[in-house]
C-alpha cells in the first residue's frame, strides 16, 4: 500500500472522479484507439480510461507505483504499465510498441508540461492524434495566450495544432494540494502541415523564435539583428507577434 505520494516526481493525485470522466469524454476514446497516459499515479484515471480503450498503456517514473499499478491491473487485458521516463521516450527503450496513432491523457506532473509538449509535437515517428492534459492554470492559459500575450510555448503549439481549455480545476480536488489551480486542456489536429503549407524549415524557424524570445523584452531589431527581418517588425517585441507575421518573418 502506498503511504505517500512523491512530491519529488511531481505528483498531485485528483480525488474527483467526475472530473477524471470529462477528461475520458473530452478525448473520444473508442474502443479503436491506443491511449497513453503519463503518471497514473494510483491509477484512478487509468480505471476510467482502460474499459473505453482498445490498449491502455501507463508509464510511470516511481517504481512503488509502478508495482501498485501492475497488481491493481493484472486482470486487465488491454492495460500495460511501464517503468520509465517518459522524457526519454522511444518506442524501442520501452516494452511497448506503439503501431499506431495514439491519444495521449494525463494528469501530467507539472514540472515536465513544456518538455513533454515540446517532445510529442515535434515527434513525427510515432505522433500522438490528440492529447487530453491536465496541467497548471497559468501554463494552459499561456498556451492560448490570453493576455494578448504569445510566448514560445503557445507559438510551438498552435503550429502543431490546436488546442482548447475544457475548464479549470481547483487545486483543492488534488491530494496533496498544489500551490496552484489547474486545467484540462485539449490539444488536437496535431501535424506538421503548418510548415509544409508555409514552406517553412521547422529547425529554422524556432531557430528564429528561440532567438527572439531569450531576449523577450527587447525588440526585434536587437535580439535578431543577426538575421534580416521586415522593416514593419523591427520595433516589435516578439510577444506582441502572431503566428501569422512570424511566418514573414522567417520566409523572405
Amino acid at each position: 500500500m502506498l503511504n505517500k505520494q512523491n512530491k519529488y516526481l511531481g505528483q498531485h493525485f485528483l480525488k474527483n472522479k467526475k472530473i477524471l470522466e470529462e477528461m475520458a469524454r473530452a478525448a473520444e476514446i473508442s474502443k479503436k484507439d491506443i491511449v497513453l497516459e503519463v503518471g497514473p499515479g494510483t491509477g484512478t484515471l487509468t480505471e476510467i480510461l482502460a474499459p473505453r480503450a482498445k490498449k491502455m498503456i501507463a508509464i510511470e517514473k516511481d517504481r512503488e507505483l509502478v508495482a501498485l499499478l501492475r497488481e491493481k491491473f493484472r486482470h486487465y487485458k488491454n492495460v500495460e504499465i511501464v517503468y520509465g521516463d517518459i522524457l526519454k521516450f522511444r518506442t524501442s527503450d520501452f516494452e511497448f510498441q506503439i503501431s499506431q496513432p495514439f491519444k495521449i491523457v494525463s494528469n501530467l506532473p507539472y514540472y515536465i508540461t513544456s518538455r513533454f509538449l515540446r517532445l510529442f509535437l515535434t515527434q513525427t515517428e510515432f505522433r500522438s492524434k490528440l492529447m487530453v492534459l491536465m496541467v497548471q492554470k497559468e501554463v494552459a492559459e499561456r498556451i492560448l495566450a490570453r493576455d494578448g500575450k504569445e510566448s514560445l510555448l503557445s507559438l510551438s503549439v498552435k503550429a502543431y495544432a490546436k488546442a482548447e481549455i475544457i475548464r479549470r480545476v481547483s487545486k483543492n480536488l488534488f491530494s496533496p494540494p498544489p500551490k496552484v489551480d489547474s486545467a484540462i486542456i485539449k490539444i488536437s489536429d496535431i501535424s506538421s502541415n503548418f510548415f509544409k503549407q508555409n514552406k517553412i524549415d521547422e529547425k529554422n524557424f524556432f531557430e528564429v523564435l528561440r532567438a527572439a524570445f531569450q531576449k523577450k523584452r527587447k525588440m526585434l531589431r536587437h535580439s535578431l539583428k543577426q538575421f534580416k527581418i521586415p522593416q514593419k517588425y523591427q520595433n516589435r517585441r516578439p510577444e506582441e507577434l502572431s503566428l501569422e507575421d512570424w511566418v514573414k518573418i522567417v520566409v523572405k
